[in-house]
């Protein structure tokens, strides 16, 4: 124990003389509510261990006898008249599948004023002398703006804890008082959870309520040697998941989004460049000072495939960019370079990696991951391109024994930086991704040689632990691999490392809305920033997060996979299809927008996504339009659009399906995801186009209605509950 705040002394000198307000046993655990001089606190325990501590209100004027409880089934409720104003308490607890404690406080103050400071609310021990050894261990806790959560572990009292705050709760303090939920929730053991932001500028306002904390907490008894982490992570997150209230969603016609997307990446000249008589896209708008990129040709092209497959239209976008790509190989090194040979004399070195022969880890394998998609379908040209340059990947993979730095040197593989930060390794996950393109060539080739590749890259995240993340896109593709290595092995190590790489993407989203400043024109539930420390999310990284979870969830159709992962995958996925929108810049009112823009410019009419989005106290898009997002809509389509050749009509659903079985006039699907949560179903026509006769629609096991939408009067709509099968049924006589 390194230390301890005059806060916590207070408290633990406190109580010696607490009062017990309400106790309870639930079995072995026991529940406890108490006061002390300033506090309100409940205390969970076994009974043979400690108990853990939590503050459910601090009131600095301190308690007095006017404090009111009420009990009504099992839900406590408190009231504290101070000096300052009037604190209201709610808590209760529950012993179910894991236990589980809530508890809530509110604050109207007597006048306007300022909290220049407010202790975390968690103690870990009862007294100051407490021995080192059993302080426990912290694996996640809140960065930048995600997710207001700890989890952490007390080894000795043989517990796992997960703690999360409510921050969209919260957002209306941030409102008045011109502050940021930024890393709210955190602290060092024995001293964790929420500080509120101390107010300096703008006062809470007299007489207005307002939430001042709004958390669940998840308790799992475990023995350590044999529970495993990442796997205790997703479980307690999805349960308490299932506990937290969640925004609704709205249905955006992104048929017509998609439209406006095409027509802006073609015609508008800020998206291209010319190159060797060729035309490229750049990675951002209006970007002239940098060369072409294999992965941003390629990061565009795959997105306009499955359009193109899904509408039957054939777009000539596509061939010119594939006619480009032959341009990026070199003959010298036998593969595939990031920069466009001919352009690289632009590169300048302001960065690190912007040098010719410079190679970021997952750039050298991103680009043979959709090159081998392409190959598969059937692409003659991108299977060359693909095989030909995999002996050059496997040589660096050897030269790295697959632990691959941050920059090398493609044509001395030098390292330039070896690792993120010191001590934390190098881009840890771009061993799932090259065991994914490993997996690729396999299926193309049937050659031995690249599984073995593909199992010997996959073992190295037995070392990592469960922190694997460097980019979330290629975390997830390298979940994606694992699970598939675990169906062609059997062997259980593959699921259980795909269920650490999910973990690691799944603390790295933002699980509240941002309703304060310019949040409050967006949502922002669920959203997944594209790096374990960046300030920002971003459209690209969202996009193939998106594509990858699908792609699990596929791939998982016959395996026993864990209920929590199928739950966040599949609701990641809901809540990407609402957030998506608003990465256009048209959806976003003008205020919000930065004026300064790192790279390249952004056109505020343009429907090409910005690449991020911050925190509400922040502008966005200030680092650029990234052309290379624009397959958020070609993704989204033939993924929750069900379309028939002869019909005019589009069946929509927002979370995942599977089994799609069509007929001529009918069609049967299964809607993925938890049965206690809903999806949104809509069956959609363009302007002036009339539904067809008969409409029908049948549930498996439960009843919904189909009902006229209320904001197009074209269409109708249900909500219907996760895992059901879904019947429609129409005639045009």
């Amino acid at each position: 124990m390194k230390g301890l705040s005059p806060w916590a002394l207070t408290a633990l000198g406190q109580f010696k003389s607490s009062k017990t307000l309400y106790s309870k046993n639930y079995g072995a655990i026991s529940f406890t509510i108490f006061s002390t001089a300033d506090s309100l606190w409940a205390s969970v325990s076994d009974k043979e261990t400690d108990p853990v501590y939590f503050r459910l209100c601090y009131v600095p004027a301190g308690l007095n006898d006017e404090l009111i409880i009420n009990e009504k089934e099992e839900k406590i409720s408190l009231r504290i008249n101070s000096a300052i104003g009037i604190f209201d308490v709610n808590v209760s607890f529950e012993a179910e599948k894991l236990g589980f404690l809530k508890y809530s406080c509110s604050f109207k103050p007597v006048a306007n004023v300022f909290f220049p400071f407010w202790p975390r609310d968690i103690l870990t021990i009862n007294q100051a002398d407490y021995p080192v050894k059993p302080m426990g261990e912290i694996h996640v806790s809140q960065v930048g703006t995600r997710s207001g959560l700890l989890y952490f572990s007390l080894p000795e009292r043989n517990v796992r804890v997960l703690y999360f705050q409510n921050l969209t709760s919260l957002s209306p303090y941030c409102e008045q008082t011109g502050t940021s939920l930024k890393e709210v929730v955190g602290g060092i053991l024995p001293e964790l959870g929420l500080a509120l932001p101390a107010t300096t500028n703008k006062p809470l306002k007299a007489g207005e309520n307002i939430i001042l904390s709004d958390a669940i907490v998840a308790f799992k008894i475990v023995e350590t040697t044999k529970s495993d982490l990442a796997t205790d992570y997703l479980d307690m997150l999805a349960e308490v998941y299932i506990h937290i209230p969640k925004p609704a969603t709205h249905y955006k016609h992104w048929p017509g989004i998609l439209e406006k997307g095409l027509t802006d990446l073609i015609e508008n000249p800020g998206c291209w460049s010319m190159v060797g008589g060729n035309s490229y896209l750049n990675a951002y708008v209006s970007d002239y000072d940098t060369p072409p990129e294999i992965m941003v040709q390629l990061a565009v092209l795959l997105p306009l495939v499955d359009y193109s497959e899904w509408s039957g239209k054939s777009l000539k976008v596509m061939d010119t960019i594939k006619k480009g790509l032959p341009a990026f190989y070199s003959t010298k090194l036998k593969t595939l370079v990031r920069w466009h040979p001919a352009a690289a004399d632009k590169l300048k070195g302001e960065e690190e990696q912007k040098m010719p022969m410079v190679m970021d880890s997952w750039y050298l394998h991103h680009p043979l991951l959709n090159l081998s998609r392409l190959a598969i379908k059937g692409d003659k040209e991108a299977e060359k391109l693909f095989l030909d340059s995999l002996g050059f990947a496997i040589k660096v993979a050897h030269q790295f024994k697959y632990e691959w730095p941050v920059f090398y040197k493609m044509d001395t593989l030098e390292i330039i930086k070896a690792e993120t930060k010191p001590g934390e390794g190098g881009e840890q996950d771009v061993a799932g991704l090259y065991a994914h393109v490993m997996l690729q060539a396999y299926e193309l080739t049937n050659d031995g040689k690249y599984l073995k590749e593909a199992e010997k890259a996959a073992k190295k995240f037995e070392k990592v632990g469960y922190k694997v993340m460097y980019q979330a896109n290629n975390t997830a593709f390298g979940a994606g691999a694992l699970l598939r290595l675990y169906k062609i092995t059997g062997n259980k190590l593959y699921l259980n490392l795909s269920y650490r790489c999910l973990a690691s993407i799944f603390q790295n989203v933002q699980l509240w809305d941002c309703n304060y400043g310019f949040g409050k024109h967006i949502p922002t539930f669920f959203a997944l920033f594209p790096l374990s420390d960046a300030p920002y999310t971003a459209a690209y990284e969202e996009q193939e997060v998106f594509c990858a979870l699908h792609d699990y969830l596929e791939h998982a159709q016959n395996v026993d996979i864990l209920p929590a992962v199928k739950l966040l995958c599949c609701e990641f996925i809901r809540y990407l299809v609402e957030r998506a929108p608003y990465y256009y810049p048209p959806f976003l009112p003008d205020e919000m927008i930065s004026d300064e823009v790192k790279t390249g410019e952004v056109n505020r009419n343009l429907w090409i996504a910005l690449e991020d989005i911050h925190d509400g106290i922040e502008q966005s898009g200030a680092v650029g339009q990234e052309v290379y997002g624009a397959g958020n809509a070609f993704g989204i389509l033939p993924r929750h659009f069900i379309r028939f050749e002869e019909e005019s009509f589009l069946i929509f659903i927002d979370c995942p399906v599977s089994g799609i079985r069509k007929s001529k006039n009918s069609v049967i699907f299964h809607a993925q995801g938890d049965p206690r949560i809903l999806c949104r179903l809509r069956i959609t026509t363009g302007e002036g186009v009339k539904m067809p006769k008969n409409l029908k629609f049948e549930l498996s096991s439960a009843s919904a209605e189909l009902k006229p939408a209320s904001d197009r009067k074209e269409d109708f709509e249900a909500f219907i509950k996760g895992g059901e099968k879904v019947k429609i049924s129409w005639s045009r006589s």
